[in-house]
């Protein structure tokens, strides 16, 4: 058992299912975390913890930090070390099972469901030599009391993937309804303009990603950059001087050509490649 990924637990229990009455398969009602396992150990672990909390918060999911940390623990001490010099760590929360019907359950008693996975294996060039996107059809939809979160309606990410095949396309980029530029499929979107780092307001939709968020609260002061968050559209986009996408598993890729009508090659700039190297 021990050494074969997926391992997964639900509340604790290896090899436990989840009930079909579980108001996260009934209606997506839960949050999740994706987080990179490196030789044993969760970088930024305390960030996807907060968010995680957070996240539940404002859904009014009551998650215990205690048990959070418990069953994380409890999963990661039955795999030999091997197995997690480089893994992925996958954690969901639930509101639990509820009846039928949108109303919230009088007791809530959430489920969490944590797997380790195999790593995510990416080409080498990505980081080095950056990547291509293109520009998805599908748009994000504005809702202020979900935006930011990463919960579990993921249609309109589904949707947008479902664009194109080829393998040569790594990231496909998202506007929502207002033309706003927001982020990629899997990814957190940075532009540099004239030597200031943006990155696009995600007040209305979007997911703030734990890796976004520790470029711009760690890394930035430290190389005592430039950095703000405004709402971008494409033309934002097209004259950037440097392109960048950010997720907390493969780090950071430097965009190195967009796809679509109004196609643009960027450089593997400065202040990405400095962000690379401290990161």
């Amino acid at each position: 058992m021990q050494g074969k990924l997926p391992l997964i637990s639900v509340n604790g229990v290896i090899g436990q299912q989840i009930s079909p009455l579980d108001r996260g398969f009934a209606y997506g009602d839960g949050v999740f975390e994706t987080c990179r396992i490196d030789n044993g150990q969760i970088p930024l672990w305390p960030l996807h913890r907060q968010r995680l909390l957070a996240s539940c918060d404002r859904l009014f999911i009551p998650l215990q930090e205690t048990l959070l940390e418990q069953y994380v623990q409890l999963l990661l001490a039955q795999m030999p070390a091997q197995e997690l010099v480089a893994a992925t760590l996958k954690i969901i929360v639930t509101r639990g099972e509820g009846g039928r019907g949108y109303r919230l359950p009088d007791k809530v008693q959430p489920t969490l469901c944590i797997g380790i996975f195999p790593a995510a294996h990416y080409p080498e060039h990505y980081a080095s030599r950056g990547v291509t996107v293109r520009l998805c059809q599908q748009r994000l939809g504005c809702n202020p009391a979900l935006a930011g979160l990463k919960h579990l309606n993921r249609l309109e990410h589904i949707l947008a993937r479902a664009e194109w095949c080829d393998e040569a396309i790594a990231e496909g980029l998202l506007l929502d309804g207002n033309d706003h530029l927001i982020e990629a499929t899997i990814s957190n979107l940075f532009i540099v303009k004239n030597a200031t780092l943006l990155t696009p307001d995600l007040s209305e939709a979007g997911v703030a990603g734990v890796m976004r968020r520790f470029i711009l609260e760690s890394l930035v002061p430290q190389l005592g950059l430039r950095a703000g968050i405004k709402k971008l559209t494409l033309d934002d986009l097209l004259s950037a001087d440097e392109v960048f996408l950010s997720n907390s598993v493969f780090g950071i890729w430097p965009v190195a050509e967009l796809l679509g009508d109004s196609p643009r090659n960027f450089f593997h700039g400065e202040i990405t490649r400095k962000l690379q190297a401290l990161l």
